[in-house]
């Protein structure tokens, strides 16, 4: 009897066990949308480390309660204050952040690439185009706006000292429209296209000094638009990492990209997202988009297909995976999951659904 009831005890004690581990409550998983990583569709999240960690979780009777971030600053703090078990999106494993957490088996190995805006290689050339986007850029459009101010300045001189010269700039005697002639003049003096000068002697020298204020200012405006055709090529010529330092780059907040661009003395431009960080390079906010290749791959299919393409040799490879919270026994069971998942072809198959085969 006294056997039986002992039995009976430590069974309980083994069912209590068991219920409390699959029953503790949902694995509250933080994610940033980060293609192919994590994709929102509409309220349901899918990619390649959610349908993972989907994966993972049946195996283990798991439930799961994803908090979606709006980027990754919120990981550190959440996972500190012990608001969440793990961080799902895949997260490059570095010594700093082993410290403070504990990674699973790695889901995938992955480096930094750059990725820039395609420069239309094997396309027809169009200088139609060419010639309008410089003539309507911002520094253009400047140049011209102070050719004008500047220009009222002889204009209202000539009028004053020529008007009422049949055969001068100013032929009519009244303001209006006598100014508009004297200001037609001095716009294309400016340029050096006048076909005569002012007949009063005064009004002459004023025109003289300046037509060689319009040397002056053409050759400004034409080093201008130099210095811009220049910058507009450097751009076009980023062909990987050794082109970056000293370059505006794009990339996400406290990633390793980050770090690593930072150390190279590039100009860092942090995103949350890489929405945000993928419509910055389309807008020409920066000059490359530095992140890891898997990711920058998948926007280059995706959203910016036909707009960016990768440049240079993908480098700094290093592991991805889930982060959970130091010591937490989730980890190992996760782990060894992970390795069930690879030998019987589910991995694969989940890999080639988001990166095709590889080659």
């Amino acid at each position: 009897m006294k056997i039986r009831s002992l039995c009976f005890i430590l069974v309980a004690s083994i069912g209590l066990g068991v219920g409390q581990s699959s029953g503790q409550g949902a694995v509250r998983a933080l994610a940033v949308v980060t293609p192919p990583f994590v994709v929102e569709q509409g309220e349901h999240l899918t990619g390649f480390s959610i349908d993972l960690w989907n994966e993972i979780a049946a195996r283990l009777k798991l439930e799961t309660e994803y908090q979606v971030l709006p980027g990754v600053q919120g990981y550190y703090p959440a996972m500190k204050s012990k608001s969440a078990d793990m961080v799902v999106s895949g997260v490059f494993y570095t010594k700093e952040r082993d410290i403070e957490f504990d990674f699973a088996y790695p889901i995938l190995e992955s480096g930094l690439q750059v990725m820039v805006l395609d420069s239309g290689g094997g396309l027809p050339l169009n200088p139609f185009r060419n010639v309008a986007d410089l003539l309507f850029s911002k520094a253009a459009m400047v140049w011209l706006m102070v050719a004008l101010v500047i220009a009222l300045v002889p204009a209202h001189l000539i009028w004053m000292f020529d008007r009422g010269n049949a055969d001068g700039a100013s032929p009519k005697k009244n303001y209006f429209p006598g100014i508009f002639d004297s200001f037609t003049w001095s716009v294309t003096a400016l340029v050096n296209q006048v076909m005569c000068l002012p007949q009063h002697w005064l009004a002459r020298v004023i025109g003289v000094l300046w037509l060689f204020a319009g040397v002056v200012f053409v050759a400004l405006y034409t080093a201008e638009l130099t210095a811009t055709l220049t910058v507009q090529h450097l751009r076009s010529a980023i062909q990987g990492p050794g082109d970056l330092p000293g370059r505006k780059v794009g990339t996400i907040a406290l990633s390793t990209a980050e770090t690593y661009l930072k150390g190279i003395q590039a100009e860092v431009v942090s995103y949350d997202n890489t929405k945000a960080m993928l419509q910055a390079l389309m807008d020409k906010k920066v000059d490359a988009l530095l992140f890891s290749s898997a990711t920058l791959r998948y926007l280059s299919l995706h959203e910016g297909k036909g707009r960016v393409m990768m440049v240079g040799p993908e480098f700094n490879r290093q592991n991805i995976g889930y982060v959970f919270q130091l010591g937490d026994p989730l980890r190992k069971k996760v782990g060894n999951t992970l390795l069930a998942l690879r030998e019987d072809g589910t991995y694969d198959r989940i890999y080639e659904k988001w990166f095709g085969k590889d080659e």
